[in-house]
């Protein structure tokens, strides 16, 4: 299965020059814990990094520094990591865990963001794939005593 199924679709992002305010407000108003921080061009969702909640806290906040003259490109982690939108979701695990991220922009041939998977997606996935195979083997077991009578 390519990530593309399994990965949002609907991603935050806002450009390097945002402040972590607004950053941090964007993430407050979608009920997210990260942005995608992309070119310029909003057209072209070229992705230049990840700027997290976490990121916010442990390089500004924590350290006692001034939130207000921060930037999201300032802070973001980069280069971002990515995953191409027809790798699957084994691919994308490995890079994660390669990689020590869990979170991943996912890209097409352009790169262009195209959407986002994180490990909390793929073990949803992995999760619902388990539960069917389990009911697979109850159904079996089913389909046996019924058809040995």
């Amino acid at each position: 299965m390519p990530i593309s199924e399994c990965c949002i679709r609907d991603v935050i992002c806002c450009n390097a020059e945002a402040t972590l305010q607004e950053a941090a407000a964007l993430m407050r108003k979608h009920h997210v814990g990260d942005l995608i921080v992309i070119d310029k061009d909003p057209a072209q969702r070229i992705p230049l990094g990840i700027l997290t909640d976490r990121d916010i806290v442990i390089e500004t906040v924590a350290t006692g520094l001034d939130v207000a003259t921060f930037t999201a490109g300032d802070v973001m982690s980069a280069p971002v990591v990515t995953v191409p939108e027809d790798a699957g979701f084994v691919e994308a695990l490995r890079v994660m865990r390669n990689r020590g991220v869990r979170r991943l922009p996912v890209t097409n041939s352009e790169g262009t963001l195209v959407g986002l998977v994180s490990a909390d997606d793929i073990l949803q996935l992995l999760a619902e794939e388990m539960s069917m195979l389990a009911r697979t083997a109850a159904q079996q077991r089913d389909h046996e005593k019924t058809a040995r009578r």
